[in-house]
């Protein structure tokens, strides 16, 4: 576990509410999270996970509250909203890799558009990367042509191409073969071990156990339980978390 210094949270929410028509998917969400932090939320399905996560780079809007990156809050649009975005980078569950582009351009594209960084430079670091997360040998091959494993890790080697102060990981294994699942845990794994900042939603609990400074267990688009992996794990507190854990873990 990462020993965490107290400051500025990278990433707090206050009284953050998103309803969906007449479904309130969030409920006075309050959270922070601090520099070095590895947070992990799981709960059910449709307990507001995935829309928390979206909600911290505003692919979601919210309806109330707010939410602050590094101390800022979260501009509604604009260039403030892309530059704030660019310190924030987000996994998907579906890669969202460019499919026309090598797997080099789809790492480059960001910091060369984005932060007008010299090419060679970027270039450069977008190699060491790709060889950070396992596919070097893949930098000119298009994404249709890698297995998903392999995408994920691109994806979240193209994350860390912006020099993020926090990376979203929205369910990052939940569209793979499960033997493609440990490929992309264990390189999220060593970024958690390196002191990067992340927010992981995930089912995958042996993960959550494993990575998380602090899990965060949500239901019904509310946090019901916020705890260290061993007391969540092992002594939950509410029935709600409970109940939940009876139905993952015996199988």
């Amino acid at each position: 576990m990462s020993s965490v210094q107290k400051g500025t949270p990278i990433v707090e929410l206050r009284n953050v509410n998103k309803s969906f028509g007449d479904l309130h998917v969030l409920k006075d969400i309050n959270l922070s999270v601090e520099k070095g932090e590895v947070i992990v939320i799981i709960g059910p399905s449709g307990s507001g996970k995935s829309t928390l996560c979206r909600t911290i780079n505003r692919l979601e809007t919210v309806d109330s509250g707010q939410i602050f990156i590094d101390g800022e809050k979260l501009p509604k649009s604009g260039k403030e909203l892309a530059k704030l975005r660019s310190e924030v980078g987000m996994v998907f569950q579906s890669f969202n890799l460019f499919s026309h582009k090598t797997i080099l351009q789809n790492i480059t594209l960001g910091p060369i558009v984005v932060l007008n960084k010299d090419k060679e430079e970027v270039k450069a670091e977008a190699m060491q990367l790709l060889d950070r997360v396992g596919v070097a040998e893949q930098a000119e091959k298009r994404p249709a042509q890698l297995s998903g494993g392999q995408q994920q890790r691109v994806a979240i080697a193209r994350a860390l191409a912006m020099h993020p102060k926090v990376i979203l990981f929205d369910e990052p294994t939940s569209a793979l073969d499960p033997e493609m699942i440990n490929e992309v845990l264990d390189v999220i794994l060593q970024l958690a071990s390196e002191g990067m900042t992340m927010v992981v939603v995930t089912h995958e609990m042996g993960f959550a156990r494993s990575a998380a400074d602090r899990v965060i267990f949500m239901a019904d688009g509310q946090i019901v339980e916020t705890a260290s992996p061993d007391e969540f794990f092992d002594a939950p507190k509410t029935d709600r978390a409970k109940d939940f854990l009876s139905k993952i873990l015996v199988h």
